[in-house]
């Protein structure tokens, strides 16, 4: 590094490895600035693409009070990390911790719903990141009972779906590279069944693949089904009143300083 690097780029270097910066996403970027080169280069609004970084507040959603602030790029990634960042930090430095956290979908992948849940113990007012809905009319996962004690899936036809048929002599734990297990159905049951083309018609049997954590996202999605989440889901606008008083009534649309710490700094002064 040369002796006349400016700040930062020495700072865009020694974020690399941090999780709100450099090691957020191993996409590599598709634009570096060259005077900034921590910043996002991004089109989320639709028009010309820029370089930014993201604030993220953690707000008392009774009072519309915000309790911390945290700079990250202009990524969903880092912006869950800060989350935790947040909720940790507000913890150590005001002994505050929430009941629940009112957020929107980007924030409810299996991994964060894991940590509120089972870590934290934290009610996710969160609606869940979900793919397995199908479009093509076919049965989707939710059409598909789980039952825990027997660790086994039923089917809209009453079939079980299961994970293993037989005995190994080498136990194995059935966990997929992708960090799920698989339940399968019998091929006898699904060649037989008359639902076959409202669930499986290009396949010889069914499979329903079930997160680690899926039931974390089971109590998020119980929760969504509750008063005190639609409550929630009004109060949780009141972060998007904060963020629309810094831009139109505070006017900072744009940086004056460089780097992390200077995203982070003028994100605190405001």
């Amino acid at each position: 590094l040369g002796a006349g690097a400016g700040r930062a780029v020495r700072e865009y270097l020694a974020t690399l490895d941090d999780a709100a910066f450099g090691a957020a996403s191993e996409v590599t970027p598709k634009f570096i600035s060259p005077s900034d080169p921590a910043a996002q280069w991004t089109g989320a609004h639709k028009g010309h693409a820029f370089f930014a970084y993201a604030t993220n507040y953690l707000i008392d959603t009774d009072h519309g009070v915000i309790l911390d602030v945290e700079a990250t790029r202009a990524i969903r990634q880092p912006e869950v990390g800060a989350a935790r960042t947040m909720i940790d930090r507000t913890e150590d430095r005001f002994a505050l911790k929430p009941e629940y956290l009112a957020a929107d979908s980007a924030y409810g992948s299996a991994a964060n719903l894991a940590w509120l849940v089972k870590e934290r113990e934290i009610a996710p007012h969160i609606p869940v990141f979900d793919k397995s809905n199908r479009t093509d009319g076919t049965f989707s996962r939710a059409d598909f009972m789980f039952d825990p004690d027997a660790n086994e899936y039923t089917c809209p036809g009453g079939k079980r779906l299961v994970q293993f048929r037989r005995s190994y002599k080498t136990p194995r734990t059935g966990i997929t590279s992708a960090g799920t297990r698989l339940y399968r159905a019998s091929q006898h049951d699904c060649k037989v069944c008359e639902l076959k083309p409202q669930c499986c018609p290009n396949m010889p049997s069914r499979k329903i693949p079930r997160d680690l954590n899926e039931d974390a996202r089971d109590v998020a999605r119980a929760i969504a089904e509750t008063p005190e989440y639609e409550r929630s889901r009004h109060r949780r606008k009141k972060v998007e009143m904060l963020f629309a008083h810094l831009k139109r009534i505070l006017r900072l649309g744009r940086l004056r300083l460089r780097g992390p710490s200077g995203a982070r700094d003028e994100f605190l002064l405001a």
